[in-house]
């Protein structure tokens, strides 16, 4: 008997994407159902949920590794056009600043893990290095947040300057570091540890204390603090 492939309409009804959301709530869609609702429709060939599932394939099967990806990117998979790559791009971002701006509920800093779940959600993502550092006050609460320079894949330029400067004007007692690594080494270079040795003796000069520095990547976090480095 030859069987016929089915589309999405001709599955039971507590299969489909939409439907099974209705029905038992969103913790029930893989992560192919939700992209398949994002994408709302397939080609001759594919359903939208096998359709979903190539896209997956192409990020390792891994979300973090699909935020990655931009418009330019999804767009060369077969079956995806501008409109449904725009669609993605924009559901990650979104989640991507739910997760920014859960940050700040609690804003006093206890350890490395409390640093990292700030700049995870700005760094691990990104193609490109990005230095930042975080101020605190006395009671390690945090100030703000501050890029101090955005650079290519494989680096980018620290000027001690542009590190103290904020704290001075926000009036900072201890400063943390942290910047990205795109390629996914946690390992710090040796700049690394030049600038961080050269930010904490400056900063000693102002009473100011460079307490850690992170690196973040899409596979986790390195402390200087926690490693002995500091």
């Amino acid at each position: 008997m030859e069987y016929k492939k089915l589309s999405i309409k001709q599955w039971a009804l507590e299969d489909r994407p939409r439907e099974k959301l209705l029905q038992k709530g969103i913790s029930s869609l893989s992560d192919a159902e939700i992209i398949a609702i994002l994408i709302g429709s397939g080609t001759r060939q594919l359903s939208a949920v096998e359709l979903a599932k190539n896209i997956l394939h192409s990020a390792k099967n891994r979300l973090d590794e699909l935020a990655r990806l931009n418009v330019t990117d999804l767009t060369k998979i077969k079956g995806i056009g501008e409109a449904k790559a725009i669609n993605i791009v924009v559901a990650l971002e979104l989640g991507r600043r739910r997760k920014l701006s859960e940050t700040f509920v609690n804003p006093k800093i206890t350890s490395s893990k409390d640093v990292a779940n700030i700049f995870t959600p700005k760094l691990s993502d990104l193609l490109h290095e990005e230095f930042w550092i975080l101020l605190l006050n006395r009671s390690n609460s945090v100030i703000d947040t501050i890029k101090i320079s955005q650079g290519g894949v494989s680096g980018t330029v620290i000027d001690t300057k542009l590190i103290l400067k904020p704290a001075i004007d926000k009036l900072a007692s201890s400063v943390i570091l942290c910047h990205n690594h795109p390629s996914g080494n946690l390992k710090p270079s040796g700049e690394d540890i030049k600038v961080t040795e050269k930010a904490k003796n400056a900063a000693e000069l102002m009473d100011i204390k460079i307490i850690d520095h992170l690196i973040i990547s899409n596979l986790g976090y390195f402390s200087f603090l926690d490693e002995g480095l500091l």
